[in-house]
């Protein structure tokens, strides 16, 4: 039976697959109904979580160890899994959680119960008062709330509490160890008992399988978790378009598929060739155990010139590829510098805009698994006992190594040396300023990973909009520096950008955007501001006088 709430106020952003319990033991094992929902409040404006998470359940678990209180968006900003032994903190609710996931001796959860439970006013005001946040500002809009599953099972003898994000995690650091032992509920009924069926929050719709067991790497990005929007906020959606990639011109990028069916070793090894404009490229040696998978990539640069490509992925060896076709879009963002600023120009209805905020990564992680051989030798015995013989069946064990980048930078902009009356970072409208961004990559695995090779300055006199400025590339390498172009409307060919003459007095910020730094996990990207302060204009510095008849 459908559970309808009479007053709904949240839009809830949930769906649910099929699952099946493993088979468990004394040691590994899971009870059907063992569950909670662990809840995050998040903030629209820069995806950031401004609560601590709060489980909820309708039992009394007796957990052994955990990992806090961490949400999937924190472990996705980079946060580290750590286990946790101080006593599991829980809240039973007033109102009785509905099924959350799906078994076969209790049944199949309803995603409709579920949706319905947290878009109740009522549930929503306790969330509200167990978070800390008034109940007025939890629903205006600018706030979500993030929603994951979690399993509550006896892991090597003892009870654990994991959300889905946390078994894959957990999963990678004991090498495929908890999902040889709890697939089906790690892998299975935990992550496919929430994923989105909306873009949102940074997180994909779900459109795999519902009801065979999901990677790691699929769980990280899109399964085990759900999102209640408030205020009659439509669902981010991405562009509306036909390419999977949009790389810039002239930029080296990473290329990656995810390969996965059936299990890959060194005695039926899977390869995956990448066909891109003409050229083929082939990844030899591509390992993973049964039921998981493994990114497989090529490291390429794009054209000189925006144009449409389609590259091809065909595998060898078995097992299936993510993408067959990848529709990438090359486009060219140095089109479209700022105009020459005109001594007469006027922009009376002038208001400061915000600075954006474009999507930001600075941390990825990825893995590569590595088979070795497990010996295991069995005497085989002939007619006689000098006939026998020894017979290695062992069997292939995997270990996953694993891999990360991070980014850092800095955006410095000062008045240009030109500007005669500029004092530190103080100078008037009319005059130049000039920019550098200095970059940093960090990784332990430097084949896999680009520089971050291009930065793109917006600036507030044009609402950070309509006109851009491409930094030039200084140097090469992780620790790249990016400055402004020689504008061609300067008379010493100075690297400058000039300030409108209308601007008015106060701080004056330009923003910049800096990306293209690839890993096989995707590109990090980061939002960079920095200011001067306007005070007074260049025509001050103009001095008239009558001619001197003497």
């Amino acid at each position: 039976m459908f559970v309808i709430p009479a007053y709904a106020i949240g839009d809830g952003n949930i769906d649910s697959g099929n699952g099946s319990i493993g088979q468990g033991t004394s040691q590994n094992s899971w009870s059907p109904g063992n569950d909670g929902v662990r809840v995050t409040v998040i903030r629209v404006a820069d995806r950031e979580p401004v609560t601590r998470p709060i489980d909820l359940t309708n039992k009394k678990p007796k957990i052994v160890y955990s990992f806090g209180k961490v949400s999937k968006t924190s472990y996705k900003q980079g946060f580290a899994l750590v286990p946790n032994t101080s006593p599991y903190e829980y809240v039973n609710p007033a109102q009785t959680l509905p099924k959350i996931i799906s078994s076969q001796s209790l049944g199949q959860s309803s995603i409709e119960e579920i949706k319905g439970y947290f878009t109740d006013e009522q549930v929503i005001r306790s969330i509200a008062n167990l978070t800390g946040m008034q109940f007025d500002v939890l629903i205006s809009g600018d706030y979500r709330l993030l929603i994951e599953p979690i399993a509550y099972y006896k892991f090597q003898g003892n009870m654990i509490a994991t959300t889905a994000m946390e078994a894959a995690l957990y999963d990678e650091q004991l090498s495929g160890g908890l999902s040889e032992r709890m697939r089906g509920v790690t892998h299975q009924n935990l992550p496919l008992a929430m994923f989105l069926e909306n873009a949102d929050l940074g997180y994909p719709a779900w459109k795999g399988s519902r009801t065979v067991p999901a990677s790691n790497a699929d769980i990280k990005s899109s399964l085990g978790l759900g999102i209640v929007r408030f205020n009659d906020m439509p669902p981010e959606t991405p562009d509306v378009s036909t390419y999977d990639y949009e790389y810039r011109t002239n930029t080296e990028v990473i290329t990656a598929v995810n390969v996965s069916g059936g299990q890959s070793d060194p005695d039926h090894t899977v390869s995956v060739t990448f066909r891109v404009a003409g050229r083929s490229y082939t990844v030899n040696n591509i390992y993973y155990p049964e039921g998981d998978s493994q990114l497989a990539w090529i490291r390429w640069t794009t054209p000189d010139t925006p144009q449409m490509m389609t590259i091809t992925v065909r595998v060898r060896g078995g097992g299936s590829v993510s993408k067959g076709t990848i529709n990438v879009n090359i486009v060219d963002l140095s089109q479209n510098p700022p105009p020459d600023p005109n001594a007469d120009d006027r922009n009376d209805g002038f208001t400061r805009p915000s600075v954006p905020d474009k999507a930001q990564v600075t941390l990825a992680d990825w893995g590569i698994w590595r088979p070795w051989w497990y010996s295991y030798w069995v005497w085989h015995s002939g007619d006689d006992d000098d006939d026998g013989y020894w017979c290695d069946h062992g069997w292939w064990e995997f270990d996953l190594d694993r891999y990360s980048a991070s980014l850092s930078a800095s955006m410095s902009i000062m008045p240009d040396s030109k500007s005669p009356t500029a004092r530190g970072k103080t100078l008037k409208s009319g005059y130049g300023i000039n920019e550098k961004v200095t970059t940093h990559v960090s990784t332990n695995q430097s084949s896999a990973v680009t520089a971050a090779q291009n930065a793109i300055t917006y600036f507030p006199e044009f609402q950070y909009q309509s006109f851009w400025r491409l930094l030039d590339r200084m140097g090469s390498g992780f620790n790249m520096t990016h400055e402004f172009k020689e504008n061609r409307y300067s008379t010493y060919k100075r690297r400058t950008h000039f300030l409108p003459i209308w601007y008015p007095d106060g701080s004056y910020t330009p923003y910049t955007w800096l990306i293209d730094c690839w890993t096989p996990a995707g590109m990090l990207s980061m939002n960079l501001t920095d200011s001067v302060v306007v005070s007074g204009n260049l025509w001050s510095d103009w001095h008239i006088a009558p001619q001197n008849p003497h």
